[in-house]
């Protein structure tokens, strides 16, 4: 069996906004931004510069109990790991961004890592992993 995590939906309030910050501050490519007139929604698909495949949907909160994670998917936890091939150049990028860091860059023994907030309010770990990962593989 061949499985691959394809996309993970992030609850937004508002299209535009979260495009921009995807794709403006983050340095996403946008993907897909259809309309589905049966639903009066869109479909819109981000995902990180690079040759990774998962992509994060960006999903318009349709009714007043979705509105209420918007921001707060995890209960406060990390909720994505963003993983980079140069965590200094891209901390410095979100920084000069406006990005909002809140626990500073660390070194850990699986590489380097810092936790910042979307547009919303999720968490994000940015991580560059050391040549070993804590799974074992080669990164």
């Amino acid at each position: 069996m061949t499985q691959s995590l394809h996309l993970v939906a992030v609850v937004v309030d508002d299209y535009e906004d979260a495009i921009r910050f995807y794709t403006d501050t983050l340095g996403f490519e946008l993907v897909e931004d259809s309309y589905q007139p049966e639903q009066d929604k869109r479909w819109v698909v981000v995902k990180p510069r690079g040759p990774g495949t998962a992509s994060v949907l960006l999903a318009r909160a349709s009714n007043d109990r979705q509105a209420r994670f918007v921001g707060d998917q995890t209960g406060g936890r990390v909720f994505l790991f963003l993983q980079t091939d140069d965590f200094e150049r891209d901390y410095a990028l979100y920084t000069e961004r406006g990005v909002r860091f809140v626990r500073p860059p660390q070194h850990a023994p699986y590489g380097t890592v810092a936790v910042f907030e979307d547009l919303y309010g999720n968490l994000w770990d940015l991580v560059e992993f050391s040549r070993k990962s804590g799974d074992g593989e080669e990164t």
